[in-house]
């Protein structure tokens, strides 16, 4: 079904707000495990049926679809093509969506080198909780004035609106890669990977699994070939799988139960020390994304978080207090519950999946 389904997405809100009912935004649910626990009766609004490419210029670079096409159809177009979606978003399941990847915000390996979900969203359309349909943005990158909304919407998680149709800014597949892997410890790890990114190699994947460390070269073949020579290390075995399972939290560390309980996800300037708590670590994104399986308490992992700069989120598995999140700061808290009055002034999208009380 490729028709506009827009219309009954909007009447089934308008009835929402007319009964007080919440609403469960959902896609393809292949990431229904991220967030928070949601309002218990809420009723379910399903977004696959709006699916759909709508426009995709090979030669401008530019991809406009539904927000309930699957994630799979994009790329196997873009891949005619030789194209790509440059942050590298991860499926967790066959029913990936274009609005779900959106609305997480969530970026593979590749992001930290290629852009994030927001710097590749050039516009889009939502329907608000008024049962307003809104456009922001468009279809070329260009210097704008004020506040970015189609950007806010990448990571808000439905809570301020209703993914409708997406722009996507996406880049050529690079010509050729190559994965390296060096042997280390810990502390030699990450002194590397801060000074690699500080030098001009075509880095399109860090990674180290406190064991070895992975680094993915792309771009020319020529250019790969004399970055290899002058970095050393050996050839991967199995270097697109191996970040095919990263990507896709496959493998020992994210399936092997005994490692920890929760998977915690935190996000630190990539030159910080290794963190005081305990468990078990993987790095990516040269030392800025960092993987913890452990039992620690959340309060700890928050402490820790920001006692560094940076802000962690417990990814897979349920606190005692249902906390997920970083705890934002009062200013910053103030400024999200303003948001979403803004756009949700009833507070029927998706309540609670962010933070307790909006």
């Amino acid at each position: 079904m490729n028709s506009d389904h827009s219309a009954f997405l909007r009447q089934t809100l308008l009835d929402a707000i007319a009964a007080g009912r919440p609403l469960a935004i959902a896609g393809g649910g292949s990431k229904a495990f991220y967030g928070r626990v949601m309002t218990a009766d809420a009723m379910p609004l399903e977004t696959t049926s709006h699916r759909g490419i709508l426009s995709f210029e090979p030669t401008e670079l530019v991809l406009t679809a539904r927000s309930g096409t699957s994630l799979a159809e994009i790329e196997a177009l873009l891949a005619e093509h030789g194209q790509t979606l440059a942050f590298e978003p991860p499926h967790f399941g066959e029913g990936a969506t274009l609005g779900g990847t959106v609305a997480c915000g969530l970026g593979g390996p590749r992001r930290a080198f290629a852009g994030s979900v927001r710097d590749c969203v050039l516009g889009c359309k939502i329907l608000n909780g008024k049962g307003e349909i809104l456009s922001f943005g468009g279809q070329v990158m260009k210097n704008v004035a004020g506040f970015d909304l189609s950007r806010l919407m990448v990571g808000a998680l439905g809570t301020l609106g209703v993914l409708l149709e997406i722009s996507l800014k996406v880049l050529p597949k690079p010509e050729y890669e190559q994965t390296l892997v060096f042997p280390m410890a810990t502390p030699e790890a990450l002194s590397a990977m801060n000074r690699w990114c500080g030098e001009p190699w075509p880095i399109s994947g860090l990674a180290y699994d406190e064991s070895w460390a992975y680094l993915r070269l792309a771009g020319a073949e020529s250019a790969v070939e004399a970055a290899r020579r002058k970095l050393g290390g050996d050839a991967a075995a199995d270097g697109p799988g191996f970040w095919h399972r990263l990507k896709e939290q496959r493998g020992r560390f994210f399936e092997y139960p005994a490692l920890g309980t929760d998977l915690w996800r935190l996000s630190v300037a990539p030159a910080t020390p290794k963190l005081d708590l305990p468990g078990h670590w993987f790095y990516d994104w040269g030392g800025a994304l960092r993987w913890l399986r452990s039992d620690a308490p959340a309060e700890s992992v928050f402490q820790e978080a920001e006692r560094v700069g940076g802000h962690a989120t417990l990814f897979r598995g349920r606190s005692g207090d249902g906390a997920v999140f970083q705890p934002l700061p009062p200013a910053l808290k103030a400024l999200h519950r303003n948001l979403k009055r803004a756009f949700d002034p009833d507070g029927l999208l998706n309540p609670g999946r962010l933070y307790e009380d909006f």
